[in-house]
């Protein structure tokens, strides 16, 4: 009787210590820009704050920069810092601006299930924008990597 009890004992004490008690709340990450959302609506269009901070989606073919091929630099539209160059930039059909490699250190990387399955998603390393994915399918003869960006979550900046 008295290994029985102990047996539950030790049962109860696990499973009063269980994963699904735990409080599994993200961090948030500061970033160098930080403001609250009522400012970020304020400064951002719409269509901006739905991408940028609330990690939306524009609809494809829909962004005049998907289609841009001017020499230049396309700067996050939330903060202005520089993200990627024209030169690493290409059309991959998908109906989002694309580019085979990011500047280093402007770009963030975290995880993304929202839709079942795990994406590498891309956040802007300043101010935390949200601005698209990351895949494997890019030029085999450059990185092999696709940065999917919304163009909502961009500001070209022309070469002078």
């Amino acid at each position: 009787m008295k290994k029985i009890l102990l047996l539950i004992g030790i049962c109860l004490f696990f499973s009063c210590n269980s994963s699904a008690q735990k409080d599994n709340k993200k961090e948030k990450k500061a970033f160098k820009i930080t403001k609250t959302d009522a400012e970020w609506k304020t400064k951002l269009t719409s269509q901006q704050y739905y991408v940028l901070r609330q990690a939306g989606t524009e609809r494809p073919f829909s962004s005049p920069l998907n289609k841009n091929y001017k020499k230049g630099t396309y700067h996050c539209a939330a903060c202005n810092i520089a993200l990627f160059k024209s030169e690493h930039k290409f059309d991959s059909g998908t109906g989002w601006p694309s580019f085979d490699r990011e500047i280093k250190g402007n770009v963030a990387f975290g995880t993304d299930t929202k839709i079942g399955y795990t994406r590498d998603e891309e956040h802007c390393a300043t101010c935390g924008g949200h601005l698209g994915h990351v895949f494997n399918d890019g030029p085999k003869n450059t990185t092999g990597k696709r940065h999917c960006i919304n163009g909502d979550a961009l500001i070209f900046v022309p070469s002078e």
